[in-house]
């Protein structure tokens, strides 16, 4: 990969604690819906399909096709695997958690008018629209530089006597573990105890949370041909990151020296607002026709607290020095809008073949705050992310009671000018269980992505990419309730 390359990189992946990088925008733009074990049995193409609570969150149009009352809940059970490669050594690590995926209640009202409309629903409930968990685990050696190589670099020009000042968090620690020192004679340029490479890098990050849409939808049945609906949405998000970066002495030649390392601990919540509309329309008893759009979330609330706490041991010299008071700061973000077209085939009243089509441009992401601009994040944004094509496809096939479901979903890599991976892919499956009273629904998902990580860089010292490959796995279960 060429430097360029690798600079790009630096910027969307490396993680930082005292500011927003355009990482954390995409983090908190992308959306892989899930909801219902119905809807996520089909690859979540539901869009043109409707009469499920998932619809609120794709294309509000489908709660149009609810023709009673009902009450749905989504547990579910999802883990996720990681593998890693870093310079020719293996790292593994899971995760695995119990969640809701959705709960949802609709109510649906006859209408009686002469003016072709036939119901109105509405709806109150959540979808999940994004999950954070996971643990990735790295190691290997490294012979060319240290990430304290980095923080020399970040120091120098800065008098040590401001270090606190101008980093607590990092710098400040290192100089007093005495994993920074100036040079003598000088007192803004600095070395490190580590004057080569040849140690033993580790770093695992276990990161929590999600997004979840709290949502309330209205929608209407026009004389069985066309059905249109509106999605007032309130995404909540929360993300939690611990990272414990280590560099060892494995071999025992860097003299006045055995480890170190940082613990780095971020967490991010807030809401966000938007709006979906949405219509389906029925040219014939055997296709349906969708399309909708979603306005920009904005997230109007979103706050960063973080804090650190370095370890050194010099075999001389063994300390732990925390950064002390965490650090906040409030901000806001805009997130890309989406336009998602849908069609679907009916056949013979016991099957169906569904597709979604998604449009989102991750560049048009933008921070703001009443104290910063954001104007170089916003830049980067705009340059290294791009739009993205995304694909839903499933099937369903009804007997008697039993409905047997089967989908695959295609999530187009976000990166500009191929900067990494990223592109996501789900192969899903399901059963379900339908009577005049309730519904049961279970589906499995099965997704994959691979995506380069940095343990530390900048334009001059950087260590080489990791190359890990995520895998997860979803077990979901739904129980749906008829009201009337």
């Amino acid at each position: 990969m060429k430097r360029y390359s690798i600079i790009v990189l630096i910027i969307l992946t490396a993680f930082s604690v005292q500011s927003q990088f355009a990482e954390d925008a995409l983090r908190m733009s992308q959306i892989y819906y899930q909801g219902t074990a119905r809807s996520m049995a089909i690859g979540g193409a539901i869009g043109s399909i409707g009469a499920d609570f998932s619809s609120a969150s794709i294309n509000p149009a489908g709660m149009g096709l609810y023709r009673r009352g009902a009450f749905s809940i989504t547990p579910e059970v999802a883990s996720m695997s990681v593998s890693s490669l870093y310079n020719g050594t293996p790292g593994d690590d899971n995760r695995t958690i119990f969640n809701l995926s959705n709960f949802g209640y609709v109510v649906a009202k006859p209408l009686s008018s002469r003016d072709g409309w036939k119901y109105f629903q509405f709806g109150f409930g959540m979808n999940r629209t994004n999950n954070f968990n996971s643990a990735v685990y790295m190691q290997g050696e490294n012979t060319v530089n240290s990430k304290l190589d980095l923080y020399a670099y970040n120091a120098y020009g800065v008098d040590y006597e401001a270090l606190k000042g101008y980093d607590p968090y990092e710098l400040y620690p290192a100089w007093e573990l005495f994993l920074l020192d100036t040079i003598p004679g000088t007192y803004d340029e600095y070395y490190t105890p580590v004057p080569f490479g040849g140690v033993l890098q580790q770093q695992s990050i276990i990161t929590k949370g999600s997004t979840n849409e709290w949502l309330f939808s209205f929608s209407g049945n026009y004389n069985e041909k066309l059905f249109v609906g509106a999605t007032i949405g309130l995404p909540y998000t929360r993300y939690f990151r611990e990272s414990t970066y280590s560099e060892i002495d494995i071999a025992d030649t860097i003299p006045y020296f055995n480890s170190w390392s940082v613990t780095e601990n971020l967490s991010t919540s807030g809401w966000g607002i938007n709006l979906k509309l949405g219509l389906i329309y029925k040219p014939t008893d055997w296709l349906r026709l969708g399309g909708a759009f979603h306005t920009p979330t904005y997230f109007y609330g979103l706050t960063d607290r973080w804090n650190t706490t370095t370890t050194s041991d010099l075999g001389w010299f063994q300390g732990t020095e925390p950064s002390g008071t965490d650090g906040v700061y409030d901000y806001r973000l805009s997130t890309p809008l989406r336009a998602i077209g849908s069609a679907s085939v009916i056949i013979a009243q016991r099957a169906f073949v569904s597709f979604d089509y998604e449009y989102a441009d991750y560049s048009t992401a933008k921070f703001s705050a009443r104290d910063y601009g954001f104007n170089e994040t916003n830049r980067d944004i705009k340059q290294y992310y791009q739009a993205t094509h995304n694909f839903r496809g499933g099937i369903e096939y009804r007997y008697s009671n039993f409905s047997f479901r089967g989908g695959y979903a295609l999530y187009a890599s976000p990166y500009a000018n191929n900067l990494n991976d990223g592109q996501r892919t789900m192969i899903t499956g399901g059963i379900g269980y339908r009577s005049k009273i309730f519904a049961l629904d279970f589906a499995y998902v099965h997704s994959t992505m691979k995506e380069d990580y940095y343990m530390y860089t900048n334009e001059y010292i950087t260590s080489n990419a990791v190359e890990n490959e995520y895998k997860g796995q979803q077990f979901v279960f739904s129980i749906k309730y008829f009201l009337d």
